[in-house]
């Protein structure tokens, strides 16, 4: 089981490599907040038509939510927020998250609470209130009005800050992002949120990103070699985990299959440490809460597994190692876990039936890039048969 040893073992690895980095001169340079807010600050200014106010924030990352930002908006109003900064969990080790990660905002003081997919981001309000923004990480949500699941003393653990415009648009927010652009754009943050818009919804038909970890653009919708559907998955320093409900019962004989093939592992080491915890997994959820999840590993041998090492997870998400290393890396593989044997030798216990399916992406920690496709997820047993994708 992994413990105090391999979280030295990895952190060792990880000041290595951060210092190799320092050395080479690649680690990235920190962003240039008095540039940044310079910058966009000019821009607005060749805008005035389109601007009804904007405001800079200042938020350590230490702060706990959440910071009244002075801005009130109307009901059927919007505002656009563009966020530049980062948020140490280590220093020494190079770990940091970007503002997409731990930016959320909401309107009014009892939420819902929203983040975005990238470091822009546009609300809408629905009804009238002030606008509030936080620090997500390292904490995680307790509810969708934003109260936390630890104690806040965990912020004290972190160190850095972001830079953060809000903006509250006289009229359609994609026309104020279009005269923006027209403006000059600086740092490209209005073109980026404008074709995020027109992504539209973040998730794929029939699934929907786990609320309190928020929306990304990991998952895609695609087709296997023969043309059936398919689920693409692209995950560069993001975290994302989709979600699809499907009720099936857990018997003797419930099996999970599934093809995929894996094209990138986010990860250069084992995954079974707090900061080298990025890996790309299918996953079932069960009625306690419960969930096992099935990952290709960077070095770890096939059949390890490990209770989850993040302080949210640990009591919730089982690892399981389905395959290792680089062998077969590109290629497209059929699975097949009996999920009932799993659960009772993971668990100890019957967790109650299947309620969801999850695919998860996660590359924040090492800021790695890790590409997948998924294809085939069933589940089967007593006869029945139901199929995810």
């Amino acid at each position: 089981m992994p413990g105090t040893l391999v979280d030295l073992s990895v952190a060792a690895r990880l000041r290595l490599r951060a210092f190799s980095r320092q050395l080479r001169g690649d680690l990235e340079p920190e962003p240039d907040l008095d540039g940044f807010e310079r910058d966009v600050t000019a821009a607005l200014a060749r805008c005035p038509a389109v601007v009804a106010e904007s405001k800079w924030i200042r938020l350590p990352s230490n702060e706990p939510p959440w910071r009244d930002t002075g801005v009130s908006v109307a009901g059927g109003e919007a505002v656009s927020l563009f966020a530049a900064g980062r948020t140490y969990a280590s220093r020494p080790l190079d770990i940091w998250v970007a503002p997409k990660t731990q930016l959320w905002a909401r309107i009014g003081e009892r939420g819902p609470i929203r983040s975005s997919s990238r470091d822009t981001h546009t609300l809408r309000a629905d009804s009238a209130g002030r606008l509030y923004v936080g620090n997500y990480f390292p904490n995680d949500w307790k509810d969708a009005t934003g109260a936390r699941l630890q104690d806040d003393v965990v912020y004290r653990s972190v160190s850095g800050e972001m830079r953060i415009v809000v903006i509250r648009w006289r009229g359609d927010a994609l026309a104020g992002l279009d005269a923006l652009v027209a403006a000059g754009d600086p740092h490209g943050v209005a073109s980026s949120e404008r074709e995020r818009l027109a992504l539209g919804p973040p998730a794929p038909p029939g699934w929907r990103y786990l609320w309190h970890l928020g929306d990304a653009e990991i998952f895609r919708p695609s087709t296997d070699p023969s043309g059936a559907p398919a689920l693409c998955c692209k995950t560069h320093r993001d975290v994302g985990i989709l979600q699809r409900d499907v009720a099936f019962p857990l018997r003797p004989d419930t099996e999970l299959t599934w093809r995929w093939r894996v094209d990138a592992l986010p990860g250069f080491m084992r995954e079974d440490s707090v900061p080298s915890h990025d890996y790309l997994s299918i996953a079932i959820e069960f009625t306690n809460g419960l969930d096992l999840t099935y990952y290709w590993s960077k070095s770890l041998p096939v059949g390890a597994h490990f209770w989850c090492p993040l302080p949210n997870w640990k009591h919730r998400e089982y690892h399981v190692v389905q395959r290792s290393g680089s062998a077969g890396l590109g290629e497209w593989h059929g699975e097949r876990r009996n999920l009932h044997d799993d659960a009772l030798r993971y668990f100890g216990a019957h967790p109650g039936d299947i309620v969801r399916a999850w695919l998860i992406a996660v590359s924040i920690f090492q800021r790695g890039s890790g590409a997948c496709i998924y294809a085939d997820i069933r589940l089967s047993g007593g006869g029945e048969q139901r199929t995810v994708l």
